[in-house]
């Protein structure tokens, strides 16, 4: 048998008296605090309004629903103008803690913003460092003057580390496909060509090489790793012969100009030796030895201020 001791529903009435959910469900949000700090210094609902740049009906309407959410009325409305209530002079003190409190915030968040946007750290490929990234850290810089600009030059393999570690904001790389973890977009094409000196006998044949003929041929060679290497290997089924390995493009556009043998390079860095014929393209039939440049990025945390504006003008 239950005994009513008049303790049972003053318990019920305590706990439905006690405010549930979070802050954000109890405590009017910062606009609204902002209309009534505006009341408070302008004595005009109007006049409120019209500083934090909303209608007269939208503020009273702000004002009645932080009435209703806090359970006391906070101003007095007559013909003459709005003034606080008691309640809503000690509300207005409160306000005015929490709106400083939220300035700081604010003012602590764009600090951090500016520090983030006052570097960019990029790593790249070998042949976009040289070829590409030129052109597209003068537009940035006319976009970004006071940003700072750090570039690690590599191979594709050296860049995917360099992003997945957090070295770098945003990569460049030119292999046959995204390294694990990173997400990507195409921001440019290219193929790779075969080159000789002009007194080679390549030069002087007739007809295109085959894949036969190429992966029989020592030939002058990026380094394994780098994004010429593996668009060359994939082609010819990993059988390219290296006669030489060398780190750099220019390295290797200096061997083949000497006579040393034929090379495989980026048609992006042969402009030059092309027009001069310090260097002859040799046709090549039955293999596909064109790719795609691409950005990257860990997976989930697309790039943002400096870094989203350079990948915005690689894409344009």
């Amino acid at each position: 048998m239950s005994r009513d001791d008049g303790t049972g529903d003053q318990g019920v009435r305590e706990t439905a008296s006690i405010p549930v959910g979070g802050l954000s469900h109890r405590v009017p949000d910062l606009g609204a605090l902002e209309l009534l700090l505006a009341v408070a210094r302008l004595g005009s609902l109007g006049r409120a309004a019209r500083e934090v740049g909303i209608t007269q009906p939208a503020a009273s309407s702000r004002i009645r629903s932080m009435e209703r959410q806090l359970g006391v009325a906070l101003v007095d409305r007559s013909p003459t103008g709005s003034r606080l209530t008691d309640a809503g002079a000690l509300v207005t003190d409160w306000a005015r803690r929490v709106v400083e409190a939220a300035e700081a915030f604010d003012a602590g968040a764009q600090a951090l913003r500016d520090r983030r946007d006052s570097r960019l750290r990029v790593a790249a490929s070998m042949t976009i460092a040289e070829y590409l990234l030129p052109g597209w850290l003068l537009a940035l810089r006319a976009q970004r003057p006071d940003t700072a600009v750090s570039l690690i030059a590599g191979n594709s393999t050296v860049v995917a580390e360099r992003v997945l570690s957090g070295e770098a904001d945003l990569g460049f790389v030119e292999g046959v496909s995204v390294p694990s973890g990173l997400d990507s977009v195409v921001i440019a094409h290219d193929r790779l060509i075969v080159v000789t000196a002009p007194g080679h006998a390549w030069a002087r044949r007739r007809r295109a090489l085959d894949a036969r003929e190429l992966a029989g041929a020592p030939l002058i060679l990026r380094e394994e790793g780098s994004g010429t290497r593996q668009v060359l290997d994939a082609a010819l089924g990993g059988l390219a012969r290296p006669l030489i390995e060398l780190s750099s493009t220019t390295a290797v556009k200096a061997s083949a100009a000497s006579g040393a043998g034929p090379a495989v390079l980026s048609e992006l860095a042969l402009g030059e030796e092309l027009s001069a014929r310090r260097l002859v393209e040799i046709p090549v039939e039955g293999i596909r030895l064109s790719r795609d440049l691409r950005a990257v990025w860990p997976v989930g945390h697309r790039p943002t201020g400096p870094a989203r504006d350079l990948l915005t003008l690689t894409r344009s």
